[in-house]
């Protein structure tokens, strides 16, 4: 494979600057010759291609406006780029980490999402997720537009040319009812829907087949047309990419032999049928 692409980190500050040029009010022909480089270098920077160096990112931030504590932080992450992975604590009401996994997702050719606890976030729906959120006591309006931020997420799925999105769901996630008997039979008759896309495919794990490596946690594996694989790891408080192709394999392999635990397509698909007909009975 081609690992032309950067690591996580690089294509985070990557995308960090590419936002703030934006917000500026510059085009890349313009911000390039303000900081004397060629469009054509400032475009492989935006795009992850090409380490960016402290004096560089100090330079972009200055003709963007940036100034205080986001240029610090900015230019931490410059200081950063030679490290393996990337951890990155959530605080925001809009976290930088989810903007970030929105653009790896639309980036990606293949989303692999194993879930044991909860349904993948690409297939919530507003209902779901809306029930997630109050159990957790976040404020309604800060609630409401997680809701919509990950509703505008999902559109990957449909998107021309999609990634090929593979789910593997415990039963623990379609067991908790989550929201009620009415919301969880709607979240899983949505599955199914989404079940019937080209580039859409379901597993479940049901508890019949005992304990399986899954039950160490969830994550998420992006892989990319031209960039190296990341694993996506999410905690209340921090959320992690994993880069380095070492430590990726572990995951790959789990994946497999979570596949092989897991039902068939259709198995899976008849078995949510069974659990949505039972959230109905109440």
């Amino acid at each position: 494979m081609n690992m032309k692409r950067g690591t996580a980190r690089i294509r985070g500050l990557a995308a960090e600057l590419k936002d703030l040029r934006a917000e500026s009010g510059l085009n890349t022909r313009d911000a390039a010759k303000r900081v004397g480089m060629s469009a054509a270098t400032l475009n492989r920077m935006e795009l992850g291609n090409r380490v960016i160096g402290p004096e560089e990112t100090s330079a972009l931030l200055a003709i963007y406006g940036v100034t205080g504590k986001e240029r610090e932080r900015v230019l931490a992450m410059s200081r950063e780029t030679a490290l393996p992975d990337w951890w990155v604590a959530s605080r925001a009401t809009t976290p930088k980490h989810l903007r970030n996994l929105i653009r790896f997702e639309a980036e990606a050719t293949r989303i692999i999402d194993v879930s044991m606890l909860r349904i993948p976030g690409l297939m919530q729906t507003a209902d779901y997720t809306r029930a997630l959120m109050a159990a957790a006591q976040v404020p309604s309006q800060i609630a409401e537009r997680r809701i919509s931020n990950r509703l505008e997420r999902q559109r990957v799925l449909t998107r021309l040319q999609p990634p090929y999105c593979l789910t593997i769901i415990d039963e623990a996630a379609l067991s908790r009812p989550v929201g009620g008997p009415r919301v969880m039979a709607e979240q899983l008759r949505h599955i199914m829907d989404l079940s019937r896309l080209r580039n859409v495919e379901v597993r479940v794990i049901p508890f019949e087949r005992g304990a399986h490596t899954g039950l160490d946690g969830s994550y998420i594996t992006l892989e990319f047309a031209k960039a190296r694989p990341l694993i996506f790891l999410e905690h209340k408080r921090a959320t992690g990419y994993i880069d380095d192709p070492g430590d990726v394999v572990p995951y790959r392999q789990a994946t497999d032999t979570l596949m092989e635990a897991a039902l068939d397509s259709p198995e899976s698909v008849d078995f949510l049928a069974r659990k949505a007909a039972a959230y109905d009975k109440g």
